[in-house]
């Protein structure tokens, strides 16, 4: 099976800044769409534009295939591009932008013809009507279906996409997200697609790479990494809602917290040396124990969609998020970590000490 590689042992956008990509090294297998996340700064868009061509590493290398593509023009190298600006030709109309790079390619009009057809019919209802339409007057929805057909046109070897809907409403964001996974699995065309939005993540990719700080802090599939971080920041990272995080202290199999003892059961105390801990609980892994915490409110939420009640405030001196099972509390409730689901992590680095696995579907 081919693939595609990436190592970037460093690269700087300014000498008197850290590399923007440092010590990165990933392989994309053919026909793959992997999802790339990560905070503002971490290396996503500078990834891409490496991998296009448009940026050199100081050292390291790009394969496509097993070929090396350094020194290959970006224009040679037989990738599609998609971006969150459209990025279309804005004096042709959107058969134009989809035959534009017959006519540079010097291809016969009937080949770009029959291509831009054989697009258009893929493409689905009403995408020929725009076909003959100024690219200025289509909506942001209609530019990117005219943009990412434009990619589609050209048969590329390799997808690369920079947030490629990010600037739709809600309702047109998740139609053209169908619609790009359909065309994507048909294609089988290798892909790197940068997103902020973790559901998109999931969505569009079998598997994710988390970055931080230009290096790839875990590479895996959502369950992986949700379930199985290895490290506090990618706990942190991957969720809807946010990761309670608490100082604990582990002692005569007990973990103790802020005047709190939550005796550890058997699995745990065997596994976790005595110590300083941080302990990691996510909002639905909560259970209601008269004999645990109590939570200091600070207001609730009700999520009529998800049919459920978010408390938020403070467990133990940290804040939390806890989702409440039988609705709005009171606040004197009591609550105890439902030990199949939490993660324990170093007190003193982000190393995973426990992680409960993605769970078992029968």
């Amino acid at each position: 099976m081919t693939r595609r590689y990436v190592t970037a042992d460093s690269l700087r956008d300014d000498q008197d800044r850290p590399p923007a990509l440092d010590q990165l090294s990933l392989e994309i297998e053919d026909g793959e769409t992997l999802s790339v996340v990560g905070p503002s700064g971490c290396g996503k868009s500078t990834l891409l534009r490496l991998v296009a061509g448009l940026e050199d590493p100081d050292s390291g290398t790009v394969f496509y295939d097993d070929h090396d593509v350094a020194g290959i023009r970006p224009q040679d190298r037989g990738i599609g591009m998609v971006f969150q600006d459209y990025a279309l030709y804005p004096t042709m109309k959107g058969a134009g932008n989809l035959k534009y790079y017959f006519d540079v390619h010097r291809r016969t009009e009937a080949e770009a013809r029959a291509r831009a057809q054989e697009i258009a019919d893929l493409m689905g209802v009403g995408f020929e009507l725009l076909l003959g339409q100024q690219s200025t007057t289509l909506s942001g929805g209609e530019q990117q279906r005219v943009a990412i057909a434009r990619c589609i046109v050209r048969d590329p070897t390799l997808f690369l996409m920079d947030e490629p809907i990010v600037n739709l409403d809600a309702k047109l964001r998740e139609s053209t997200r169908i619609e790009l996974a359909r065309l994507l699995q048909r294609y089988g065309i290798t892909t790197l697609f940068v997103t902020h939005d973790q559901q998109e993540a999931v969505f569009m990719g079998r598997r994710i790479a988390v970055l931080r700080d230009g290096r790839a802090a875990q590479v895996g599939t959502f369950d992986e990494l949700y379930y199985s971080p290895e490290t506090l920041f990618v706990a942190r990272f991957l969720g809807s809602r946010p990761l309670a995080v608490i100082p604990a202290l582990v002692e005569n199999r007990v973990l103790r917290v802020d005047g709190v003892d939550w005796p550890l059961p058997g699995f745990l105390a065997g596994r976790l040396p005595p110590g300083p801990v941080r302990l990691g609980v996510r909002p639905e892994g909560w259970r209601v124990d008269p004999a645990g915490a109590p939570v200091q409110l600070k207001r609730t939420e009700t999520i009529p969609g998800e049919r459920l009640t978010l408390a938020h405030g403070t467990v133990a001196g940290s804040d939390a998020t806890l989702v409440l099972p039988g609705g709005p509390a009171d606040g004197g409730a009591r609550f105890t970590p439902d030990w199949d689901s939490v993660l324990i992590f170093g007190a003193d680095d982000e190393a995973a000490l426990h992680t409960p696995g993605p769970p078992e579907f029968f």
